[in-house]
């Protein structure tokens, strides 16, 4: 296959700062109370959040757009039951637009974002990128216009980042529940993993000269332990049934074209990544 692929990109990871929650939020019930174990604990466990930007001869394309900078704090966009139960830690380095600043790339330099799905952590720098086409899976936007439209304040949709976004008149490209493999550019498309842990996930699948078949699974799988076999779903689900189906799928893809798969929120994969500030994957 690699020989075939003309195009050199180079793809960046870029670290933005790391998250904490209930580890249930992670793997549901993964340590259930028995009569033996009444009182099983429950773990709080640190994540990484990170971006992937693709630089590629045909327009740069970004993945997944981390946490918005005003996101903690007491004048903080996000609520504070969820500052309290997803909270996000990350010097101003980690900040999407000082990553991308350290590679000599401007927001307005972005031709595509694809935004995997609209959570805070994933979505909370798209009004940036007012010059690039926002790639989205349309029940996932519709269900979060509905969010804002009924005023609902927690959660993991945010209010005050959907308000930047349509005051931002971002361009929106929705992938419909029947479109998949999609072509972005030479050697990338964008995966429909449909309904699951949100209302409609997007990945990207991505052959690389010398790196080969990357698919990025952002929080279709969060880690390695959600992947199993045996799969196990996260506590943040809209549709359980998707939610394998997705799982599955990626494990097809990844079998078939002989790719690594990159999970959303893995502590471990995550430390072997080299980042933006090492260098690139080719």
């Amino acid at each position: 296959m690699s020989n075939i692929i003309k195009a050199r990109p180079k793809l960046y990871v870029m670290d933005n700062g790391r998250m904490s929650m209930d580890k249930n939020w992670m793997i549901a019930m993964h340590n259930p109370a028995t009569i033996n174990n009444p009182n099983a604990p429950t773990q709080f466990v640190e994540f990484p959040i990170y971006t992937v930007l693709i630089d590629h001869p045909e327009g740069k394309i970004l993945f997944d757009t981390s946490c918005n900078p005003n996101s903690m704090g007491i004048e903080g966009r996000w609520a504070e039951s969820t500052q309290q139960t997803f909270p996000w830690v990350a010097s101003e380095e980690c900040y999407l637009h000082n990553r991308l600043e350290q590679l000599n790339v401007r927001p307005e330099d972005i031709k595509y974002v694809i935004a995997s799905h609209l959570h805070l952590d994933h979505a909370g720098c798209l009004e940036m990128f007012t010059n690039a086409t926002i790639i989205v899976h349309e029940d996932e936007l519709n269900g979060t216009l509905q969010t804002y439209a009924r005023n609902e304040k927690e959660g993991a949709y945010i209010w005050a980042d959907i308000d930047a976004w349509i005051k931002n008149h971002l361009q929106w490209k929705t992938v419909k529940r029947s479109e998949d493999n999609l072509e972005l550019a030479e050697g990338i498309k964008v995966v429909n993993f449909g309904s699951g842990h949100a209302w409609g996930m997007l990945g990207l699948h991505i052959e690389m000269p010398e790196t080969g078949g990357i698919i990025l699974a952002s929080d279709a799988i969060y880690t390695a332990e959600s992947y199993g076999p045996p799969v196990k779903p996260p506590g943040i689900i809209y549709d359980s049934l998707g939610y394998r189906n997705a799982v599955e799928k990626i494990r097809t893809l990844a079998t078939r074209t002989n790719s690594q798969v990159w999970f959303g929120h893995d502590a471990d994969q995550f430390k072997q990544f080299r980042k933006s500030t090492e260098g690139y994957y080719e």
